[in-house]
């Protein structure tokens, strides 16, 4: 049984902390990962604004976001510009290659991409993974050979620009197998690895899911016959949960699976269909994120 582990880097904090942290926990256990990095400005504390939306303040609650993400990373670029991360630790994202992890895009302005796709138009889209592309392939000296979108937010017209890249994969969207997206009836040659299990903000405070039982929930949802693939975030499993994240890697190890980086999936994978996405609501999370289209009214 394979599980695919994403880790996502979305701010400063997760990139000093949680990233240096969970590249020794997974050398411990002699597992690699795909890294995807926010190389810009970190003004993710902009998603206070989001407050006033019933859902999102509900979310900030159930999950203790105060005491979970820091108020540094909270108040980010609230008052003034965030720190551009790419230039500023450029080193530790130079590490996490040099360790035999994927180091993939994430975005170029996390916060911008998440509250803005609904209207960015294909040149902000192509302005925007210009920027990320440009300024990751000088940290690494190569191109970045995979991608995530922020979020989960995708649309058509972003499938459409990354073709320009030679990205090997993307995993922009929520689904259950890998796929090579349809755009207007054509099939694009760049395949998506989507995310299968929920993350650790969608399911805590659900259903009685709390820090204790929050592991057995996840392993619960892991099978033995279908894909799976797992996206954590460096600031929370990287940091206040990291504790929680190790027990984790013991259990999945004495149930006898192994956790892979998104590419190596790729690899064992002999057929590989063609889907649409389409955006949906998911749940514990705000908003609409692209997902795996297949028949309508199918969980994604």
């Amino acid at each position: 049984m394979e599980i695919g582990l994403r880790i996502d880097v979305d701010t400063l904090r997760g990139t000093r902390y949680g990233v240096p942290a969970l590249c020794s926990l997974l050398a411990e256990y002699d597992i690699r990962a795909s890294f995807f990095f926010s190389v810009g400005p970190d003004n993710m504390g902009r998603h206070l604004w989001r407050l006033l939306r019933p859902r999102f303040l509900w979310k900030m609650m159930r999950t203790r976001a105060a005491s979970l993400y820091g108020w540094d990373i909270l108040l980010r670029g609230t008052a003034w510009p965030g720190p551009v991360i790419g230039r500023k630790l450029p080193h530790l994202i130079a590490a996490t290659a040099r360790a035999g992890h994927e180091a993939g895009l994430h975005g170029w302005d996390h916060h911008g991409w998440q509250a803005k796709i609904d209207v960015m138009t294909a040149k902000d889209i192509s302005h925007s993974l210009n920027q990320g592309v440009a300024a990751l392939t000088q940290i690494l000296g190569q191109t970045p050979t995979c991608s995530a979108v922020p979020g989960w937010k995708c649309r058509n017209q972003v499938l459409l620009k990354k073709a320009a890249f030679p990205f090997t994969y993307n995993s922009d969207c929520r689904g259950r197998s890998i796929f090579y997206p349809v755009v207007a009836g054509n099939t694009l040659s760049q395949p998506q690895i989507p995310v299968t299990l929920p993350t650790y903000d969608e399911a805590m405070g659900h259903g009685g899911i709390d820090a204790h039982n929050f592991n057995d929930y996840m392993l619960s949802r892991i099978s033995h016959n279908q894909l799976n693939v797992l996206t954590i975030h460096a600031e929370v499993e990287g940091i206040v949960c990291l504790s929680m994240f190790e027990r984790f890697l013991k259990s999945v190890r004495s149930m006898g699976a192994n956790m892979l980086p998104l590419g190596q999936l790729l690899e064992g994978t002999p057929e590989i269909e063609t889907a649409a996405i389409e955006p949906r609501e998911i749940p514990g999370r705000e908003g609409w994120v692209a997902c795996q289209a297949d028949r309508i009214g199918d969980d994604c």
